[in-house]
């Protein structure tokens, strides 16, 4: 299976300017552990986590004033959607992250996150 299979295409889009709590609002009001951070400034396409959330909150930073652009990880590890899930996972381990950007030339088309590629597992496991 491709990755543009599993990943989810309902994708949380934020701007660097966005306090944590914003983003972590709207993360949770879509059900997901990551948004995609796009900078109008060029900077490209980034990724902020509930694991970077957790980190500043952690650190007792105040989540109405920190500002995503603090927070993101822009050294993001991309994914083409005509990678196998197998190919996304060890990018993963490798990475030690949890989420992939799926891009398609500088298009964003979704995210695969850990549980997508376990979902697709279960599931072909209980189809065998």
């Amino acid at each position: 299976m491709q990755v543009h299979e599993a990943m989810s295409t309902a994708v949380v889009q934020l701007g660097p300017d966005h306090t944590l709590r914003q983003a972590a609002q709207l993360m949770s009001r879509h059900r997901v552990g990551s948004a995609i951070v796009l900078d109008p400034d060029g900077s490209g396409v980034g990724i902020i986590t509930e694991r970077d959330i957790l980190k500043a909150l952690g650190a007792d930073l105040d989540p109405d004033v920190e500002r995503t652009a603090e927070h993101i990880t822009w050294e993001v590890v991309y994914a083409s959607p005509t990678w196998t899930i197998e190919e996304a996972a060890s990018a993963m381990v490798r990475g030690g992250f949890r989420h992939l950007v799926v891009l398609d030339n500088d298009d964003v088309l979704g995210v695969i996150s850990v549980r997508d590629i376990l979902r697709v597992w279960v599931h072909q496991t209980a189809l065998a």
